[in-house]
């Protein structure tokens, strides 16, 4: 059985299955899931079915595609309904999150006003008592999560998760709740072996968690309602837009979904996009794309969009850019422009390092929701050739000023072509491109690398949709060319990674395994000499919260300190967020002296670095 067989299930369903265990079943819950999973499943409907034995079925009732209720999961095993099975099935399934709209839901009408003023239209100034029960509860759940690290954080670790999701969102703290989900998600996918897993979006995940319920108590006013989020994606009326297309990018998710969106730019220099998401996979996303755009009376495809225009009247607009298609949208076809006439002309005149910081702003790890921006940068390149590096190869190209960016495909579905198109293009070296790129946070300039003029100056390329040919390079013989090594950016030597490191290995391992490495003075010196006294003393702090363990007057060991270790290590996640993104945007400035983005530490300059600058504030929210 694969979990996506399985209908997704509520998080509140799958908290109280396990609540109702006893604790003797609790501890047979894991190797349960584990044995459900080699069931075979089949599906009838809104109905599946799960063989558990020769003589017993369980079935999983999903009307509307998700099962919303305990009674909708039903076994005939003897032990029924207090058995285990049940409580196994809802933690092998997806989680549900019932508060996502599909992609490209029609924005709803606007109702007229009546004067009438709604009773929350006005966001309270602080949080209420059981908004902050629902903040110290999930703090608890990620926090237990650190203590017990992927190995130890099994089914019912997650139900705890899931349980104080359910009720943050009933408190109106969507974003927490959100976070949650991701959390219990990405431990799901790292128990279970998913090749698509990465332990630093498990650390992305459980600091956003740790750090919003953190927040709760504290913020207020418009940071409450930041920190509180929004349950929906809400679409505001934007009048009349002119609107010219840039180009389409495939889209396939880890959940199975393919589809596509196109990327349009206003008079005014703003993102918009249009998309077609859906359940399917890379085959979808290729179909797709020469399908009719769902706006207005537009009979353009996707493909097409991206190299016409649209006028559009009565437009909705999302906060992130998402164009609505409500019945109130009229869009009719429009001339376009090329990338080298106005208006989008003006896009590639932006210097790239104000470009750089720009779209770091959006792909922050920890930005606040809805801050709009776009991670995308428009660059005119010299190609240099392929460059080795330990993942495989990549594309290396000249900018503006002389800097050196590497660019990489967007997805290696083979089915795509974009592993293709950049092959064919580091046979080229020497052509210029206008290119469109998203940024990628290192600590030297890197982009994805998505849309780029033709080779031979005669249109566009959506390399994620188009296949280039031999035929179309300057010198279709020309074998492919390794660039000459570049000289390491600012913050490639940067020794934070000794702190990133042990953030990172705490998450697999939990907070025992931390506490075992002993004395990490050595590291904390070697930080300190690279000029980041703030990462030092954070990792000095973050390894001696690991090891404590007070003892009472007769010798016994006291349960550990969770809450103090799950702040020091948030501090230290931030933190190197933080520096990191400092660091890279300090690398599209190498005409610059390499700045120090570490703060001096509580007790004055050590003497053994280079004078410190404050870091962004970020690094001290938490």
């Amino acid at each position: 059985m694969n979990a996506d067989q399985l209908p997704p299930v509520a998080p509140e369903v799958t908290a109280t299955l396990v609540e109702t265990l006893s604790p003797r079943l609790r501890k047979r819950l894991d190797a349960a899931v584990t044995k459900l999973g080699a069931r075979p499943t089949h599906r009838d409907g809104d109905t599946v079915t799960i063989q558990v034995d020769d003589e017993s079925e369980l079935r999983l009732h999903a009307p509307g595609g998700v099962v919303a209720r305990v009674e909708d999961i039903t076994c005939g095993c003897l032990l029924a309904p207090a058995c285990v099975h049940r409580a196994a099935a809802a933690c092998a399934a997806p989680t549900a999150d019932q508060a996502t709209e599909p992609a490209e839901q029609p924005a709803p009408e606007t109702p007229e006003p009546t004067g009438a003023t709604e009773p929350d239209a006005a966001p309270p100034e602080t949080a209420s008592e059981a908004q902050r029960a629902a903040a110290d509860a999930l703090w608890a759940a990620g926090a237990a999560v650190l203590e017990a690290g992927v190995d130890g954080a099994g089914a019912v670790t997650q139900s705890a998760l899931l349980r104080a999701a359910h009720t943050a969102r009933l408190r109106r703290l969507p974003r927490a709740a959100a976070a949650a989900l991701s959390v219990v998600t990405l431990l799901r996918a790292a128990r279970t072996g998913d090749p698509s897993y990465r332990t630093a979006d498990l650390v992305t995940a459980l600091a956003e968690l740790l750090g919003t319920a953190r927040r709760v108590g504290t913020a207020s006013g418009a940071e409450l309602a930041a920190v509180s989020g929004r349950a929906r994606r809400p679409y505001s009326p934007d009048g009349s837009l002119r609107l010219y297309g840039l180009f389409t990018e495939p889209v396939v998710t880890d959940s199975g979904h393919g589809g596509v969106r196109t990327w349009v730019a206003g008079g005014d220099g703003r993102f918009f996009t249009v998309g077609d998401v859906a359940p399917g996979g890379a085959g979808r996303a290729l179909g797709v794309a020469d399908r009719a755009v769902r706006l207005g009376d537009s009979a353009l495809t996707h493909r097409e969009l991206g190299r016409a225009g649209l006028a559009v009247s009565g437009a909705t607009v999302s906060p992130d850019g998402r164009l609505g298609a409500g019945k109130g949208v009229k869009a009719v076809t429009a001339r376009g422009a090329a990338w080298t006439e106005p208006p989008l002309a003006a896009l590639w005149e932006a210097p790239p390092a104000e470009q750089a910081d720009r779209a770091l702003r959006a792909v922050s790890r920890y930005a606040e929701p809805d801050g709009g921006g776009s991670d995308l940068l428009f660059l005119d390149v010299e190609l240099l050739g392929a460059v080795r590096e330990p993942g495989g190869a990549c594309l290396l190209a000249r900018c503006a000023g002389g800097v050196p960016v590497r660019l990489t495909v967007a997805d290696d579905d083979p089915a795509l072509p974009h592993r293709d198109n950049l092959a064919l293009l580091a046979a080229a070296p020497g052509t210029r491109l206008r290119i469109i790129g998203r940024l990628l946070p290192a600590p030297h300039p890197r982009l994805t690398l998505l849309a780029c003029s033709h080779p031979t100056g005669e249109g566009t390329v959506d390399l994620g949709l188009d296949r280039l040919r031999r035929a179309d390079l300057p010198d279709p013989t020309a074998p492919v060319h390794l660039a000459p090594a570049r000289p390491a950016s600012p913050g490639a030597a940067s020794p934070l990674y000794l702190l990133e490191r042990r953030v990172e290995q705490t998450v697999p391992a939990g907070r025992a395994a931390l506490g075992l490495l002993g004395d990490v003075t050595a590291e904390a010196r070697r930080i300190r000499r690279g000029g980041l006294p703030t990462a030092a003393d954070l990792l000095t702090a973050l390894c001696a919260a690991a090891s404590r363990r007070e003892r009472d007057l007769f010798g016994r060991l006291l349960p550990a300190d969770t809450d103090g270790f799950a702040a020091h290590w948030l501090a230290a996640a931030r933190y190197t967020a933080a520096v990191s993104e400092a660091l890279c945007s300090a690398a599209w400035n190498p005409a610059d002296a390499a700045p120090t983005v570490d703060a001096p530490a509580g007790d004055g300059p050590t003497g053994d670095g280079p004078a410190a600058v404050p870091p962004p504030a970020q690094a001290h929210a938490v």
